[in-house]
């Protein structure tokens, strides 16, 4: 039997190969047939290669199927070649093969055809919207903990949609309480650089110069990328613009949400901040952006000049 594990999902991929190997070793107690290939291991590829072969079709004296774990093989070509010359064999044999690939196999990569047509095969893709809420909560389930949808929108614009990340970050909230707030999240959470532009912006609406420029200057000694962070201040102001547009249109908030296109959260949050400004202001605030940008874009000023230009002209 041969099984294929792959897509951009690494962790569910990961996940999903540890729960056959775990129910493998529950049939077959000795261990010694639980083969492991990790060809991006590129010290030991060869080794790995030679192993391969020379206990291919070796016989166990345990009389156990083998398992071979074969992780990241599409690369190497003495392998492929190995395999799909000896596929005939392979297919006929009582052993099972778990091929994971990490990265996004190519599709006219020769081994890739073969798997699709001759193995179980199960594509992992990065999970959005619905499914991911619904992923997020089942995680919190195991832990017993609670947290309503409001929360779970927050979590996944803090930590974004790595599972990877998602994972620790669920643990370290479950150990913290048994139902989740939005409080929680913002005190053991550590949000990305576009989260924290938001208070950059509340500081600007309130006309607090002073803890803009302090908020600015603490991304840039985290080592933020100046222009990066210059893009995200850009792209919050135009949030605002697009959601105070519509609220001139609209009295439904939901309506207004729903049109403007945006992440739940991001919605909720320029919705209120736009509310400090009026349209011409917005307007105006973003043309400056748009021009500082321009003159970033063409090499008239560097990054760090265009962050300290538009913080000296709001």
């Amino acid at each position: 039997m041969i099984i294929f594990l792959y897509g951009e999902d690494t962790y569910r991929s990961s996940e999903k190969l540890n729960e056959i190997v775990e129910n493998y070793k529950k049939t077959h107690k000795s261990g010694l047939n639980l083969k492991y290939l990790d060809f991006k291991d590129s010290e030991n590829k060869d080794i790995f290669f030679d192993f391969f072969e020379n206990n291919l079709f070796q016989n166990s004296i345990f009389k156990e199927k083998k398992l071979w774990v074969i992780i990241n093989s599409f690369s190497n070509q003495k392998f492929k070649e190995k395999f799909l010359k000896e596929s005939k064999k392979i297919l006929e044999s009582d052993d099972i093969f778990i091929f994971l690939e990490k990265e996004i196999p190519d599709s006219k990569n020769l081994l890739f055809k073969f798997l699709k047509k001759n193995a179980k095969c199960q594509e992992f893709k990065i999970l959005e919207n619905k499914e991911l809420k619904k992923w997020i909560k089942k995680e919190f389930e195991k832990y017993n903990t609670k947290i309503e949808e409001k929360e779970i929108e927050k979590l996944i614009f803090y930590a974004g949609n790595d599972l990877w990340r998602l994972s620790n970050e669920i643990k370290k909230l479950a150990n913290y309480k048994d139902i989740i707030k939005s409080e929680d999240i913002d005190l053991l959470i550590k949000p990305k650089i576009e989260t924290n532009i938001f208070k950059t912006i509340d500081a600007i609406s309130q006309k607090d110069k002073k803890t803009a420029i302090k908020l600015i200057y603490k991304h840039l000694e985290n080592g933020d990328n100046p222009l990066y962070l210059f893009s995200m201040i850009e792209f919050g102001f135009r949030n605002l613009l697009i959601v105070k547009n519509l609220s001139e249109k609209y009295q439904n908030y939901s309506l207004i949400v729903k049109k403007s296109g945006l992440h739940p959260f991001v919605a909720q949050k320029s919705y209120f901040q736009a509310k400090k400004f009026s349209f011409e202001e917005l307007k105006k605030i973003y043309q400056k952006l748009f021009q500082i940008d321009l003159d970033i874009k063409t090499g008239k000023i560097k990054p760090e000049a265009g962050l300290e230009m538009f913080l000296a002209e709001i």
